[in-house]
């Protein structure tokens, strides 16, 4: 259905997809502050947090595609965020080509601060971690991941770590077990729900990225910014299920009439 979906209506992908280029995903100028001050950051940690739906996600998508157009640069993406601490280790060996043995942690240890140590030296570049979902990371691993990224008694930065998880991560980071990793944030983005604005600038450069500025009319796009509470994934979806609808009636342009017709049906009894 993807292709006839893309073919009907000329587009390049789906506009309301997760898997859209990376090059083409919008950005607010909080965003774009963001990015600007972790290319300046020399190490530490950085962190992004708000209710799903708003973007985290994409937004580390950006950030590993930034950094990793630097042919110098090594940026590490943990895949499970839930690992016990022998599996932290193993993962980090993994991500940063370290061949680490979970039954010596400490060789473990020492042997990934000297491969981060030397990349530094040599690129000049701190290595890149990024963690999604790190609400669901243990406290354990947290700490072991903040004594690992420093030293010289925390004078030296030897990894760059950007945090990402739900509202539950700073309140985690109040906590006595954790406060003082919480402290080393040194750059916080925090996303809340959208303006009416803003979203109307993301369907109108989503839209105009994939290919199709005219596949909506302004009517429709006022009429789902007004029914998506702020949040860019609900906005999304009710898009996304239009945008099928409207294949399947074979439109040329999806309208306001059609919004009625799909989200003002009566449930089955």
């Amino acid at each position: 259905m993807n292709k006839q979906l893309l073919a009907y209506y000329g587009l390049k992908w789906n506009p309301f997809s997760p898997d859209i280029p990376v090059e083409s995903l919008w950005r607010t100028p909080q965003m774009e502050s963001f990015l600007f001050r972790l290319e300046n950051m020399n190490g530490g940690f950085a962190l992004i947090t708000g209710e799903p739906g708003l973007g985290k996600s994409k937004m580390l998508q950006v950030i590993a595609h930034q950094f990793s157009r630097l042919d110098e640069v090594i940026v590490g993406v943990m895949e499970r965020p839930q690992s016990s601490v022998s599996d932290f280790y193993r993962e980090m060996g993994s991500l940063f080509g370290v061949n680490l043995s979970p039954a010596n942690r400490y060789g473990g240890f020492k042997d990934l601060r000297e491969r981060w140590n030397n990349h530094a030296k040599t690129t000049l570049f701190k290595p890149i971690l990024l963690i999604d979902e790190a609400q669901e990371m243990l406290t354990d691993c947290l700490n072991e991941l903040r004594l690992l990224s420093s030293t010289d008694f925390d004078s030296h930065n030897l990894l760059t770590t950007i945090i990402c998880g739900d509202t539950r991560l700073p309140e985690r980071f109040r906590a006595r077990a954790l406060i003082s990793l919480g402290s080393r944030m040194q750059f916080r983005l925090h996303l809340e729900s959208y303006t009416r604005n803003e979203l109307l600038d993301y369907l109108t450069h989503t839209l105009s990225h994939a290919g199709a500025p005219q596949l909506m009319t302004q009517s429709l796009m006022s009429t789902i910014v007004d029914h998506c509470a702020g949040n860019q994934r609900v906005l999304n979806n009710m898009a996304a299920e239009l945008l099928a609808t409207g294949l399947k009636k074979e439109l040329s342009q999806l309208d306001e009439k059609l919004f009625l017709e799909v989200f003002s049906r009566k449930p089955k009894s």
